[in-house]
């Protein structure tokens, strides 16, 4: 028994997914995309996931660098999400319109004014499906000092949480 695509993404479209940005350095550059399929998976050790396509550049990336960073993007971060989602946006000079400070840590970008960050480094990569489940180990985290709220994707839409 299988559940039609077309059915099955318009019904799990209806789980509110936290809006976060996973950034690498590979190959000299800063390489970017929007996730909204992320959790925590652990307190001790302090673990997270995020699913990502497997065609997706940073797919590849993440079969060469083990460092990667997510930033949790803040309610009004939603032009930052839909940049990065684009398909097509060029490589060299795709982080130019997105305010943002290098991690000391990983080496990828934190965006800046993000409700909260995580360093990570790859524990396990699973594939599934037409994804693979990056589990990672925090490696540093913190969040916004301001009241920033957050970004979900539910129904469709990005929506901000105060």
């Amino acid at each position: 028994m299988t559940v039609e695509p077309g059915h099955y993404r318009a019904v799990a479209a209806r789980l509110p997914g936290a809006v976060c940005v996973v950034a690498v350095r590979w190959r000299g550059s800063l390489h970017a995309t929007t996730v909204s399929s992320v959790a925590s998976v652990s307190l001790a050790p302090a673990q997270l996931l995020f699913c990502v396509h497997a065609d997706a550049r940073l797919s590849d990336a993440l079969a060469d660098v083990d460092l990667w960073t997510l930033s949790v993007l803040a309610a009004d971060q939603g032009p930052v999400a839909d940049w990065l989602a684009s398909p097509g946006r060029p490589t060299i000079g795709q982080l130019d319109r997105v305010p943002h400070t290098v991690s000391d840590t990983t080496g990828a970008m934190r965006v800046d004014g993000a409700a909260a960050w995580f360093d990570c480094r790859t524990a396990a990569i699973h594939p599934s499906g037409d994804h693979l489940i990056v589990v990672g180990d925090v490696v540093g985290a913190d969040a916004s000092g301001s009241a920033a709220g957050a970004l979900v994707h539910v129904r469709g839409h990005l929506r901000p949480v105060p």
